[in-house]
């Protein structure tokens, strides 16, 4: 299975195993320092907006330099443990479709380009492609969904 096939499988079944998580159970934090389930499924929006201008950007032009991002800032900024969790399921789906869009738009020369993001190493586009994917998997997991029997 390729990537786009497994993201595309993610898209497809992952809201619906969101939906499993009740909102009380998604606004609990387990301290005063971490994010309840909500707020992390608000930086996987924050992840996937960030993500699909990487790709966008990085499809046409080599060698590019983005900026990063303070996760912590824009999780506060959104506010996203006062949204309702229906909402939040919802939108990662919408942004997820979008990034997905733009990368099956990606000819197959391009996913070598290159791209530094913040101070880090430069990395191909197909890299941070699955490297989201990754990122995606983790946070999902310690959310506790299910996801290995996706791949």
């Amino acid at each position: 299975m390729t990537s786009i096939e497994l993201f595309e499988r993610l898209i497809e079944t992952l809201p619906t195993r969101l939906r499993a998580i009740s909102a009380e159970k998604a606004a609990a934090k387990p301290g005063p320092s971490h994010w309840s389930p909500k707020e992390e499924l608000g930086h996987l929006l924050d992840s996937a907006a960030n993500n699909h201008q990487r790709i966008v950007r990085a499809r046409f032009e080599d060698k590019l330099t983005l900026p990063g991002y303070d996760q912590n800032r824009w999780v506060e900024l959104h506010a996203y443990q006062h949204r309702s969790w229906p909402e939040l399921i919802e939108v990662w789906r919408a942004l997820n479709l979008q990034l997905l869009a733009a990368a099956h738009s990606v000819p197959e020369g391009a996913w070598v380009h290159t791209c530094t993001v913040g101070d880090g190493e430069p990395a191909t586009l197909q890299f941070i492609f699955e490297d989201y994917l990754r990122h995606m998997k983790h946070h999902l997991t310690h959310l506790g969904v299910r996801v290995d029997d996706l791949q």
